[in-house]
């Protein structure tokens, strides 16, 4: 599985267990993820958003 293909499963779990949107983004070959709230970076970094409301529960 790649680095990408194993980040994006782990960003969808974060997001829904912590039942909040995260972004999967990437700067200078590096992957990273955080609260959607919170990320205040580069909009051409962004990878993804991942809204666990848009799947429904995660329970």
């Amino acid at each position: 599985m790649s680095d990408l293909r194993l980040a994006q499963n782990h960003a969808f779990d974060l997001a829904r267990t912590l039942m909040v949107p995260v972004t999967l983004f990437e700067v200078d070959g590096e992957i990273g993820v955080m609260p959607s709230a919170e990320y205040d970076g580069d909009a051409d970094a962004i990878i993804n958003e991942y809204d666990p409301f848009a799947y429904g529960s995660a329970h």
